[in-house]
């Protein structure tokens, strides 16, 4: 969706979730050596299978403030002649508020548990885990509580805060939610680009 309104509104697209992945592990083990933790990544039987789903979301919400501040400096430092459109799931509705003049700058996305159960069935890799667990279906049911309860603390906080939410059901392609998105950010994209 994102790249769909890169192309029809020239806008720059930050993905978030590349850039948390790729670019910002240096900060990543900083963090974790300043919480006295191993700068080693967590043992994934210990993240996936024997922490309860409540855990570990609690655990994500609390790690997205400094990952915030990390999107941030990259998005200051993004050199762009155009607008641009920033996304991925850490990008919180009560984070990105706080830099926001109008709630009409930002939608908070999230699949139905209906559409989330056919990508599951559909993509390859919203099944996979990615890690090597000794009890892959536990892990990966783990996971699935986690985004759901991840999702609705989104969810909640961005109705709280006046921010739309809208729930993709796989009823709408990803140029019909584009153009739900552009027509309710409308006032900051420029003109439509024609081909």
């Amino acid at each position: 969706m994102a790249r769909l309104l890169a192309v029809r509104y020239r806008v720059t697209v930050y993905h978030y979730d590349y850039h948390d992945a790729r670019g910002h592990n240096d900060r990543r083990i900083a963090r974790r050596l300043g919480l006295g933790e191993p700068a080693t990544e967590p043992d994934p039987d210990k993240v996936w299978v024997h922490s309860t789903p409540e855990e570990m979301a609690t655990e994500t919400l609390a790690g997205f403030p400094d990952r915030f501040e990390w999107a941030l400096d990259d998005l200051r430092a993004l050199v762009s002649g155009h607008p641009i459109i920033a996304e991925g799931w850490g990008l919180r509705p009560e984070l990105v508020a706080r830099v926001l003049d109008s709630p009409r700058r930002m939608v908070v996305m999230v699949p139905t548990p209906e559409f989330r159960r056919h990508q599951l069935r559909e993509l390859p890799r919203a099944a996979s885990l990615g890690h090597r667990v000794s009890d892959p279906v536990r892990a990966q049911a783990n996971r699935l509580a986690r985004d759901r309860l991840v999702a609705e603390d989104a969810v909640h906080t961005a109705r709280r805060l006046g921010i739309r939410v809208i729930e993709v059901d796989g009823s709408r392609d990803a140029a019909a939610i584009a153009e739900i998105v552009a027509d309710h950010i409308s006032p900051y994209l420029p003109r439509q680009h024609e081909d």
